[in-house]
């Protein structure tokens, strides 16, 4: 079984089922030229496995990323990209991911002991920056 994304006349993703390519391609659920695969497991272009760790057959990675309704296909990238909520940020075409203009900070922690994740970042569209919320 496989992962299929309606589309409508806009390429907006309008449903998402799993089936059989033939069930499909048979025409129970509609033109099947509006119906493309998906996959359940990819992110940003990449296919992770059942421990969210890259898949060694990065083959199964198709259309950069995993449909949802309301996402829109990009023909002319084969990929599903979330809807923007940021005027500001700009598609990543290798990843097919809505990246802001300033990245995200990163703290570490002190002595080498990982990223600091006491601090909430989101992003302010008014000023262009990132605000921090301490948790």
């Amino acid at each position: 079984m496989s992962h299929f994304a309606q589309l409508d006349d806009n390429n907006v993703v309008v449903n998402v089922i799993v089936a059989e390519q033939d069930f499909i391609d048979s025409g129970a659920v509609g033109d099947p030229s509006r119906w493309l695969r998906t996959s359940y497991n990819t992110r940003g272009g990449i296919h992770y496995d059942q421990k969210g760790e890259p898949s060694a057959d990065q083959s199964k990675a198709i259309r950069k990323n995993y449909a949802g309704i309301g996402y829109v296909y990009h023909p002319d990238m084969d990929a599903f990209i979330a809807p923007n909520e940021f005027p500001s940020w700009t598609i990543d075409v290798a990843t097919g991911m809505w990246e802001p203009p300033v990245p995200m900070p990163v703290v570490e922690k002190p002595g080498d002991e990982g990223i600091d994740t006491s601090t909430i970042w989101m992003w302010n569209e008014e000023t262009g920056q990132w605000d921090d919320y301490p948790r």
